[in-house]
């Protein structure tokens, strides 16, 4: 368990926050991309309230970074991070697998699910190894996606936007469904890499196996 300071702060969506933190001085803290941990506050009554956040930074940065969705509505543990200021204190329990990366594939994101790709990304691109990769990403509004700029300049024409909600004349609703599959990757002889709520993860993957892809390349 380590207690550690927050160093910057900063929202990066209508209601997703960077955070950066000191990175524990222990030479066995190690963690990989992909990889995620327990977080809790350092305040009376929040210490022992842990939740799950994927590592966006990679383990030779020399701090934390960390992008966590808010939910102001539910008056529960994120709400209460987005109360945090530049030197209050995280507890961070554990740290644990999310999932793997096992080669080039088709990555499918929804949201927040982006978290662990961008880790898995931002390797590659240091290693040299950014090759075959492709990525669709499902938000409802253009001012919902995390880390655009960013994963342009990485991945430039493999890297496809899907709306779902974007509100703007002349706009087409669309959803990562079986239809969209079909049009937008055809081969389903692939790795594929699926991450995002629940019900999102859950259909992509029938409708992956559905289409052909084998049960085993499929991470989720």
């Amino acid at each position: 368990m380590y207690h550690l300071k927050i160093l910057q702060r900063n929202y990066i969506s209508h209601d997703t926050i960077r955070f950066i933190i000191e990175k524990p001085k222990d030479e066995d803290f190690i963690y990989h991309p992909a990889q995620a941990a327990h977080l809790s506050i350092n305040k009376p009554g929040w210490e022992d309230k842990k939740r799950p956040f994927t590592f966006t930074s990679l383990n030779d940065w020399p701090e934390l970074e960390f992008v966590i969705k808010i939910y102001e509505d539910r008056e529960g543990v994120t709400h209460q991070f987005s109360k945090l200021e530049v030197g209050d204190e995280i507890i961070l329990h554990d740290v644990f697998e999310t999932l793997k990366y096992n080669g080039p594939g088709i990555f499918l994101a929804g949201g927040t699910g982006i978290t662990p790709f961008i880790a898995i990304f931002r390797a590659l691109k240091a290693s040299g190894n950014l090759r075959n990769i492709a990525l669709l990403y499902s938000n409802k509004t253009q001012e919902d996606i995390l880390f655009g700029k960013e994963l342009h300049e990485m991945l430039g024409n493999a890297f496809m936007n899907v709306f779902t909600r974007q509100g703007v004349i002349g706009f087409r609703e669309r959803h990562i469904d079986r239809k969209f599959l079909i049009e937008n990757i055809g081969n389903f002889d692939h790795r594929f890499y699926v991450c995002g709520p629940k019900d999102f993860t859950e259909d992509i993957t029938k409708h992956l196996i559905s289409l052909g892809a084998k049960p085993e390349a499929i991470t989720f």
